[in-house]
Order: C-alpha cells, then sequence, then structure tokens
C-alpha cells in the first residue's frame, strides 16, 4: 500500500483561524485517502522552533512514497525561508518520497495521487 505524510501547521497554534473546523476538513481528507487505499498520516506543526524536530520525527517515521506540503506552509510569503527549510529536510530525511503540494487542505489526495 503506497503511503503519504501530510505536512501542515497545526490550525489551533495558527492566530485567527477555526482550529476545530480545519481539523474537521484535515480528518475528512485523511478519510478520503483510504478509499484511494493509501496509507496516510498528518503531522501538524507550530510555526515555531519546535517545527523541525518534529518535521524529521514524522519524515523519519519510516519510507513514503509521498510527502504533501499544504499551502499554508508554503504560500505566505513572509514563510518563505520556512517552506526552504521543510523541503530542505524532506530531501534529507525522505529522499526517496516524491515531494507534493496541494492547493487547500481539501485537494491533498489528488496531490499525493499525481505522485503514488
Amino acid at each position: 500500500m503506497p503511503s503519504a505524510l501530510i505536512l501542515g501547521f497545526d490550525p489551533h497554534a495558527v492566530p485567527g483561524m477555526d482550529g476545530d473546523a480545519m481539523r474537521a476538513v484535515l480528518d475528512k481528507e485523511l478519510a478520503r485517502f483510504g478509499e484511494h487505499a493509501v496509507d496516510a498520516s498528518v503531522t501538524l506543526i507550530a510555526p515555531d522552533e519546535s517545527a523541525e524536530s518534529m518535521v524529521v520525527a514524522a519524515l523519519s517515521e519510516r519510507d513514503w512514497d509521498v510527502v504533501v506540503i499544504g499551502g499554508g506552509i508554503r504560500k505566505p510569503e513572509p514563510l518563505l525561508t520556512f517552506f526552504e527549510q521543510v523541503v530542505n529536510l524532506v530531501r534529507q530525511h525522505a529522499p526517496g518520497a516524491a515531494i507534493a503540494f496541494n492547493a487547500s487542505i481539501g485537494d491533498s489526495v489528488e496531490a499525493a495521487m499525481r505522485w503514488l
């Protein structure tokens, strides 16, 4: 069974975001992976000093077939350096994984399936 890791910001750690609503959408998206026979996991990180160790731990958990980096990490221009850091962590700690990008939290399956 192919595997996918989704990396995104913890919606409860982002000011002004409805964390519970976003988490419900994410849980629905994870269930959709199962419908495509993909073993998916999500790692939600806070935009702080704990992020790098959390990303490395998730990437090192197993050999991933694809890693989906969420839009919250890569879209805001002030987070460009953080986004670069995440991409390079994927390259270092999951070198066999394809890298995919979703347009929104609700299309992570489609992003992963492009590479599976």
